[in-house]
């Protein structure tokens, strides 16, 4: 048995509670690999497990997602030693070598390097289904996209308007909104200057020919944006709520949906989107070839050591960032 470098989350709370520890690592076992761990991803996830949000029972190793290289692997395992692979939604990633079950990594390609590997892993394949599992964008949808310079708002610009969907984006400042316009995005508002948020995105979605509201609108930040989206959307119109960077969105009543029209709402987890292999292999293998084909850019927002951590989550909390942050060895 082996020891390794991991970051733990000593005992909820904020940034200053993690550590780094020196952890033993077991042999890979059937069906298992070691995975050598080039870089970690640095996502909203961990810090509502950190903080007690999502029940975590501290001490825990963090990490939800990485990239790295295959070291061992165990009986029958379905990867092989030097394979370069890329895997997320397990806890326990933010360790220099880390065990895991090998029907859960996505290969690689050799064309793609690691740290773009672990940026693009998790929202990435978040990303793709919620343009085609939550909603099928396809053809003159017009689409409100809520922090649209963010790692997740800059992956669903570029998927919608290559699918031939038409964005509207939100950012909190003038200099997020010109990310969002190079990814693609139509209409920009910066919802840090206007007190009718739901009024701006439909005089938008009417500049776009759809008079009636968007088709659909992602909203990852939460509270504070939730009832915009909702107005927003035309009759019969899909919000998709995935997460809550401004806070969770408290219990509303029902007949809202009935009364706008009614509409669809879904709060998606990745988890069950990619629970079937098949599927998780489909999902990277079209990220992948997203990224080779140079459809889909990738924005590494910074690089910081596992050492450092806290400062990366202070700027992930903080709002404080454009693309996505990753730790590295």
């Amino acid at each position: 048995m082996t020891t390794t470098t991991a970051l733990v989350v000593t005992r909820h709370g904020g940034p200053e509670v993690l550590a780094l520890e020196e952890r033993e690592v077991p042999d890979p076992g059937p069906g298992e690999a070691l995975v050598e761990v080039a870089a970690g991803g640095v996502n909203f996830v961990d810090a509502y497990k950190r903080e007690g949000i999502y029940r975590m029972s501290p001490p825990y190793v963090q990490g939800f997602e990485a990239a790295g290289t295959v070291r061992a692997v165990g009986e029958d395992a379905l990867v092989s030693v030097g394979d370069r692979v890329a895997w997320s939604m397990v806890d326990g990633l933010h360790a220099g070598l880390v065990i895991a079950d090998s029907a859960r990594l996505v290969p690689v390609p050799d064309d793609v390097d690691l740290e773009t590997a672990c940026a693009a892993v998790l929202q990435g394949m978040t990303a793709h289904s919620l343009v085609t599992g939550c909603y099928p964008v396809g053809e003159g949808t017009v689409a409100l996209v809520h922090a649209a310079a963010g790692g997740v708002g800059q992956l669903l610009t570029q998927m919608i308007t290559s699918r031939g969907g038409t964005v509207i984006a939100t950012a909190g400042s003038h200099a997020k909104l010109e990310i969002a316009r190079s990814r693609g995005a139509s209409e920009l508002i910066n919802y840090s200057e206007t007190d009718d948020l739901a009024g701006e995105i439909k005089a938008a979605a009417k500049r776009l020919g759809a008079p009636k509201g968007v088709d659909v609108a992602y909203d990852g930040v939460g509270k504070a944006t939730f009832d915009a989206s909702l107005s927003s959307l035309r009759p019969r119109g899909t919000l998709v709520l995935f997460g809550g960077a401004s806070g969770q969105v408290p219990p509303f009543d029902l007949q809202r949906l009935n009364a706008g029209g009614s509409l669809f709402v879904t709060r998606p987890s990745l988890a069950h989107y990619i629970s079937e292999r098949e599927e998780l292999m489909m999902r990277g293998r079209e990220l992948f070839d997203d990224i080779s084909s140079g459809r889909l850019d990738i924005a590494i927002g910074g690089r910081y050591s596992f050492a450092d951590a806290a400062e990366a989550y202070r700027a992930l909390e903080g709002r404080a960032t454009t693309g996505k942050l990753i730790l590295v060895s």
